[in-house]
């Protein structure tokens, strides 16, 4: 319950106007039929993915055009109404939710497609397109969005970018910090920052679309992307291995990248924990069984048998030098190769690629079957990536239900999980702030790629020094002087 949360965090609300009769009337004259007053239609914005935190707004907006959100803005700005700009609502920190009753602001009509050029690759779109949707259009042309995470179908570009989401294709196309090439932005105030260039190469002055990237709707509302999209990969190969310890996981790693090169696309990594809540909540079959870690490799390039034969020369390797136990592969052209223990031969059986991407994908969804789940999404160097895992074991013992690790090895991401049969005000004392404590001592990150939003941002010291703190409070106090936009999320009371 968001009660227990805000009384753990002592957020008190702030001296932001309440909504008037005036007010509703206001914004139905501007864009009518698109504004919600319904508390039951309201019900499901007003709470996050993981119902774990639930604010209480009477109001959700839904403009269609930068214009609109202008006026929005500058209407708020002068009332001093506090706004929640909302995408897919599929954050994992309480980043995307009202934590009072903050106006929503919803992109989801703001979905259309503005330009795409196949020379260069360069999508332009309102912040609202679906990501899924996006990489849909693209395949039609031969291209592909640079990223992609699991809460593809329902989440926005929009909020991918406001949160600098990572996903399962940045070890090949990098963050959104490199592919985002333009935004166009509306303030706080309601004017609008047109920075929505097409260009590769652009060297006049601060690069002023860094500040939005990531920076979970409190210096602005995104409402436009421009962004860099890699050509379809004509040949895709996938390996779902079965390792016997985390050290073979990682002496995997580092034969994968060292053999496959340019065509390694994706390196993730789960533990027999993760294998197991996959199979029991979601019934999915795993082909590979019996190992304490699994590998899932994804390589994609421009020639099928050139790939393949760069693979199986790896999954020999492996296979040959004890790395790997177990395998199955799957070819972009549907057939599937289970290698057995031996590596000695192949059977053919009817598996696709989706599936074994559905085993490391749905994990998330596995674990909200589990009972109420403590999320950690951390970065580390990593050699000690699952060291952390293993300790808050020890550190919980039975207290826990489940502890799980899974994550973007190639990344150095780990997605630490924690399952209760519900939520208890002493195991979260018992995990925080023990993680980010270990986290700290080894240099890493408290949020790798999902943000700090509302549950995190009390902790951004474990890995930012007070000076960066302070500077970011500058920005938001620059761009944000009445503190408008997404209040309460990210960055610490000033």
């Amino acid at each position: 319950e968001v009660m227990l949360t805000c009384e753990r965090y002592r957020v008190e609300r702030l001296p932001f106007s309440r909504l008037s009769d005036g007010d509703v009337a206001f914004f139905e004259r501007l864009m009518p039929g698109r504004v919600v007053t319904d508390p039951e239609e309201l019900k499901p914005f007003n709470v996050d993915w993981l119902k774990s935190v639930r604010g209480s707004s009477k109001l959700m907006l839904k403009p269609q055009t930068t214009a609109e959100v202008s006026q929005v803005l500058r209407y708020c700005y002068e009332r001093n109404l506090a706004v929640n700009p909302q995408g897919g609502n599929t954050g994992l920190v309480g980043g995307s939710v009202p934590v009072f009753d903050e106006i929503i602001l919803s992109t989801v009509l703001m979905n259309q497609i503005i330009s795409f050029d196949k020379v260069s690759g360069i999508l332009v779109c309102q912040a609202g397109c679906v990501l899924e949707k996006l990489n849909e259009y693209l395949e039609e042309q031969d291209f592909i969005m640079p990223l992609d995470l699991g809460a593809k179908g329902s989440c926005h570009i929009g909020g991918n970018v406001a949160t600098n989401a990572g996903g399962l294709r940045l070890l090949r196309y990098g963050s959104l910090r490199g592919t985002v090439l333009g935004l166009e932005v509306v303030l706080a105030d309601g004017s609008t920052l047109d920075c929505l260039t097409s260009l590769r190469k652009d060297n006049t002055g601060y690069d002023l679309k860094q500040l939005f990237i990531g920076s979970e709707g409190t210096l602005g509302v995104i409402t436009a992307v421009s962004i860099l999209c890699p050509q379809k990969p004509k040949a895709v190969n996938l390996a779902f291995l079965g390792c016997q310890s985390f050290a073979k996981v990682l002496e995997t790693f580092t034969t994968c990248r060292a053999m496959l090169g340019e065509i390694l696309s994706a390196y993730e990594f789960m533990d027999e924990k993760c294998m197991e809540l996959v199979e029991r909540h979601l019934k999915l079959s795993s082909p590979v069984a019996g190992s304490p870690f699994y590998v899932l490799v994804e390589t994609s390039g421009s020639n099928s048998i050139h790939d393949e034969e760069k693979l199986n020369g790896f999954l020999q390797q492996a296979t040959t030098s004890g790395l790997v136990t177990d395998g199955t592969v799957a070819t972009d052209d549907k057939r599937i190769k289970a290698r057995n223990p031996t590596g000695t031969w192949f059977i053919w059986v009817s598996l696709i690629c989706q599936m074994l991407w559905s085993l490391r994908e749905r994990i998330t969804e596995a674990l909200t079957h589990d009972g109420y789940v403590y999320k950690y999404d951390i970065s580390l160097p990593v050699g000690k990536l699952y060291d952390l895992v293993t300790d808050t074991r020890a550190q919980l013992g039975q207290r826990a239900k489940n502890v799980v690790g899974y994550g973007h090895l190639g990344d150095g991401n780990l997605h630490l999980n924690i399952t209760a049969e519900s939520y208890s005000h002493s195991l979260l004392d018992a995990i925080e702030p023990f993680v980010y404590e270990w986290t700290a001592r080894y240099s890493g990150s408290i949020s790798a790629e999902h943000g700090l939003g509302f549950k995190k941002k009390q902790f951004i010291h474990y890995s930012k020094p007070s000076e960066a703190v302070f500077i970011m409070q500058r920005f938001k106090a620059t761009l944000d002087p009445k503190g408008i936009l997404n209040p309460y999320k990210m960055l610490p009371s000033s």
